[in-house]
C-alpha cells in the first residue's frame, strides 16, 4: 500500500496546527502559544500536537516561518510585479503597510522582535535572520531606484532601508494606539519626505 495518503494527511494535519498556532500567536505572542489550548482550538490531544513538532519551541519555530511567508506572499510577491526602480520600492512600502492596516491583531513577525530582541536562542536568531532577510531586500530595492537614476547616486540604500523600516515600525504601533487612518497618512508623508530628500 502506498503511504501517499497518510502522508498528506499527515501534512494537512500539521498545516492546521500552523494555521490556528498562527492565529493565537498573531494576539498572544510566540511566548503566548500554549500546547494545550492549541491541542484544544485544532480538537487533538496535546501528545496528538507533539507528534508533529518535537517541541514548543519547534512549533514556536515554525510559527513565525508561516508569518515570515505569509508576509513575503502579501507584500514582497506583488511588488515584484513592478519594473525595477522607484515603482517597485514603492509598491513594497505601500504592500508593507496595507500588511499592517489588514493584521488588526499586529504583525507576528513584529511581535517577536520585541519578544525575542534580547533573548539568545534559536527564536532570537530565527528573528534576526527574517529581519535581516527584509533589510536586504529593501535595501536591493533600493539600490534598483539609485540605479534608474530616480534616486540621487549618493544615496546610501542601507540607510534608506533603515529608515523606511523605522517608519513603518511607528504606522505599526500607531495603528494600534491610535487614529490607524492618521498613523497611515502620517507614515506615507514621512515616506514622501525620505524619497523627496533623495530626489535627483
Amino acid at each position: 500500500m502506498s503511504s501517499q495518503p497518510a502522508n498528506s494527511k499527515g501534512a494537512a494535519t500539521r498545516e492546521l496546527i500552523i494555521d490556528r498556532a498562527y492565529a493565537i500567536a498573531s494576539r498572544e505572542g510566540l511566548e503566548g502559544l500554549s500546547i494545550g489550548d492549541l491541542a484544544q482550538a485544532v480538537g487533538m490531544s496535546k501528545s496528538g500536537v507533539f507528534a508533529h513538532f518535537g517541541s514548543r519551541e519547534d512549533l514556536q519555530l515554525a510559527v513565525l516561518d508561516e508569518g515570515g511567508r505569509r508576509f513575503g506572499e502579501f507584500v514582497l510577491i506583488p511588488a515584484l510585479r513592478k519594473p525595477r526602480g522607484l515603482a517597485r520600492l514603492r509598491a513594497i512600502i505601500d504592500g508593507w503597510f496595507d500588511w499592517v492596516r489588514e493584521n488588526q491583531h499586529g504583525c507576528l513577525v513584529m511581535s517577536a522582535i520585541s519578544e525575542y530582541d534580547s533573548l539568545p536562542g534559536p527564536l532570537h536568531d530565527a528573528v534576526v535572520a527574517r529581519v535581516q532577510r527584509w533589510r536586504s531586500d529593501t535595501t536591493r530595492a533600493t539600490q534598483m531606484a539609485i540605479d534608474s537614476g530616480e534616486l540621487r547616486a549618493d544615496t546610501d540604500p542601507q540607510q534608506v532601508s533603515f529608515e523606511i523600516f523605522g517608519i513603518a515600525l511607528a504606522l505599526h504601533h500607531d495603528t494600534r494606539l491610535f487614529d490607524p487612518k492618521l498613523a497611515r497618512t502620517q507614515a506615507e508623508r514621512a515616506i514622501e519626505r525620505l524619497f523627496a530628500a533623495h530626489s535627483p
